[in-house]
C-alpha cells in the first residue's frame, strides 16, 4: 500500500462501536487501524488499580470481538507508539476520543504537537461527557464550585446533549500485521490470585452489550423506584452503570437519551433523579478539569493543617472488613468480593475513615482506587472529599455518619449485612446492627465470641465523634 490512507483509531476509555466519534470518523476517512494502549508510563501513580485491570482484560475482549478480531494491542509509553506507528505505516490520520484526566491531556497536547509537526492529520472528540469542562461557567467566566448551580444553571441553560451516534455501517481494516503489537494475555492486566479475579468475575458481565443490557433492565426494573430505593443496599434499585460509563462500554449520552425516552412512560421521579446523578459525575470531571491537584491536594487548603492519625492496624482492619461495625464492614467485604460498593455504603465507610478513626481520606481514596472496578480519578477524588469536608460543595464538618442508625434505617432487617457478614445471620435482627450491645445470652445461642467470630468494635462511636468535631472547630 503506497497511498497514505489509513487511519489510526485510538480507543482509550471508550471501548465500544456505538456513538463513538472517533471510530466514526476513521470509519468514514479510509481504511482504519485500531488501537488500544495501556500507557503506565504517563499514567504513574494514576495507573489503574488491579480491579479496573481485571475489568479492562475483559472490555478489551468484547470489544475486540466487536471489531472482527481487529484490535490492536500495545503497552507503553503512547506517544513513543504513536509516532513509531505514523512513521512506520501510511498513516495520514488518527482520531481518538477526549479523556480528561491530568496526565491524559498533558500527554494528548505533545501528541498533536508531534502529529501536527509530522503533518499528520489529527482530531479529538467528545464521547465521555455531555458537557465538557470549558463550556459551563459562571457569569463572570469561573468555574462553578457547588454543584446545584452547576447543573441548573450551567449545565441546563446548554444546548441539550447532542444525540448517541449510530455503529459504523462499513469499515475496512487494515490488514497488516503490526510489530511490537501485543496479545491482551502480554498486557499482563489479570492478578497472580485468581480467585479474587473469579470472585470478580461471578457479580458482573462485562462489554458494550452487557452494558447496553444493563441500561435497558435498570429502565424497565427499576427506574420507577430509583429515587426511593436507591439508599437501601439490600436492593437492586440502582442502575450499577458506573463501571461501564467508566470504560466507556456505555456513553453518557446513550444514557441520558435512554432515560429521557422512558421517563416519557414513567410519572415517578425516578428519571429526573437519575439524570442528575450523571450530572454529579459531570461535576466531578468539571472540577478535576479546572482544579487538576484534586487527587491529591485539599480542595480547601486550609485542610492542609488537618491532625490526621497514623494507624495502620486500624487502616488494615478497615481494609479487611473488621471494624466490628457490621454496615461497615459488610461495605468493605462487598468491595472486596465484587469489586463494587453501594453508593450509600460508600460515604458510610468513608465518614467513618475520615471522622470516626481520623485516616487521611486520601488513604481511603487509594484503597478504593485499587479495588474497585469503577475506580474513577474524577469521581473518586470529588467524593473523598466531599466525605472529608475539604471538597467542592462539601459535607459540612459536623455531618458524621453513624453507622449504626444508618443501618438501622437503610438496612431495617440486616439483609445486607448477612450478604456479607453471615456469621450474625443467628443473632436476632436488632442486635445485627451492633451486636455489642447483645447480652451474653444471646451471643452464646448465636454462637458469637466478640474479637473472635466476629470483631468487637474498634472505637468508641461518641468518644470519636467529639474528637473529630472538636478537631474541625479548632481548623474552622
Amino acid at each position: 500500500m503506497t497511498a497514505k490512507n489509513l487511519s489510526i483509531a485510538w480507543f482509550r476509555q471508550d471501548l465500544r462501536i456505538t456513538d463513538n466519534p472517533a471510530l466514526s470518523a476513521a470509519a468514514e476517512r479510509g481504511e482504519v487501524l485500531p488501537i488500544y494502549i495501556l500507557d503506565d508510563v504517563s499514567a504513574g501513580d494514576s495507573a489503574m488499580g488491579a480491579a479496573s485491570r481485571i475489568w479492562l482484560h475483559h472490555s478489551l475482549a468484547a470489544l475486540n470481538e466487536s471489531l472482527d478480531g481487529r484490535l490492536v494491542l500495545f503497552r507503553g509509553n503512547a506517544r513513543e507508539i504513536i509516532e513509531a506507528l505514523v512513521t512506520g505505516l501510511p498513516v495520514n490520520s488518527v482520531f481518538w476520543n477526549r479523556c480528561y484526566e491530568p496526565w491524559r491531556i498533558q500527554r494528548d497536547a505533545q501528541i498533536k504537537l508531534d502529529l501536527s509537526a509530522n503533518n499528520t492529520e489529527h482530531r479529538s472528540f467528545n464521547a465521555a461527557l455531555l458537557w465538557e469542562p470549558w463550556t459551563v461557567a459562571k457569569k463572570d467566566g469561573t468555574p462553578y464550585r457547588v454543584f446545584t448551580p452547576y447543573y441548573q444553571k450551567g449545565c441546563l441553560s446548554q444546548p441539550a446533549p447532542r444525540q448517541p451516534l449510530p455503529p459504523p455501517t462499513r469499515i475496512r481494516w487494515h490488514d497488516e500485521a503490526i510489530a511490537a503489537s501485543k496479545t491482551l494475555n502480554e498486557l499482563a492486566l489479570l492478578p497472580t490470585t485468581m480467585s479474587w479475579h473469579e470472585s470478580l468475575l461471578s457479580h458482573w458481565r462485562i462489554g458494550e452489550n452487557a452494558a447496553l443490557h444493563r441500561m435497558d433492565s435498570f429502565c424497565e426494573d427499576c427506574l420507577d423506584t430509583y429515587k426511593s430505593g436507591r439508599d437501601f443496599p439490600a436492593l437492586d434499585a440502582t442502575s450499577r452503570l458506573s463501571p461501564h460509563l467508566h470504560f466507556g462500554e456505555i456513553s453518557p449520552h446513550q444514557a441520558w437519551h435512554r432515560i429521557g425516552h422512558a421517563s416519557l412512560s414513567n410519572s415517578s421521579d425516578g428519571p429526573a433523579h437519575f439524570l442528575r446523578e450523571i450530572a454529579w459525575r459531570e461535576f466531578s470531571y468539571h472540577l478535576l478539569y479546572h482544579f487538576p491537584q484534586l487527587p491529591v491536594q485539599n480542595f480547601n487548603r486550609k485542610f492542609d493543617g488537618f491532625q490526621w492519625l497514623d494507624d495502620e492496624p486500624g487502616l488494615q482492619a478497615w481494609q479487611r472488613g473488621q471494624t466490628g461495625f457490621p454496615i461497615v464492614d459488610a461495605g468493605l467485604r462487598e468491595l472486596w468480593q465484587t469489586g463494587y460498593m453501594h453508593n450509600r455504603v460508600r460515604m458510610i465507610v468513608a465518614s467513618f475513615l475520615i471522622k470516626n478513626m481520623l485516616l487521611h481520606w486520601r488513604q481511603g481514596e487509594a484503597w478504593f482506587w485499587d479495588c474497585l472496578v469503577d475506580a474513577d480519578l474524577a469521581s473518586n477524588s470529588a467524593s473523598w472529599q466531599w466525605c472529608a469536608g475539604s471538597g467542592a460543595d462539601a459535607a459540612p464538618y459536623f455531618r458524621i455518619f453513624n453507622p449504626v442508625l444508618q443501618s438501622e434505617k437503610f438496612d431495617p432487617e440486616g439483609d445486607y449485612l448477612l450478604r456479607y457478614c453471615p456469621e450474625l445471620a443467628a443473632l436476632p435482627a436488632r442486635f445485627r446492627h451492633k451486636p455489642w450491645e447483645a447480652s451474653a445470652e444471646i451471643l452464646q445461642a448465636a454462637g458469637i465470641t466478640l474479637g473472635i467470630d466476629y470483631p468487637a468494635p474498634i472505637l468508641d462511636l461518641k468518644v470519636t465523634r467529639e474528637r473529630a468535631l472538636a478537631r474541625y472547630r479548632a481548623l474552622r
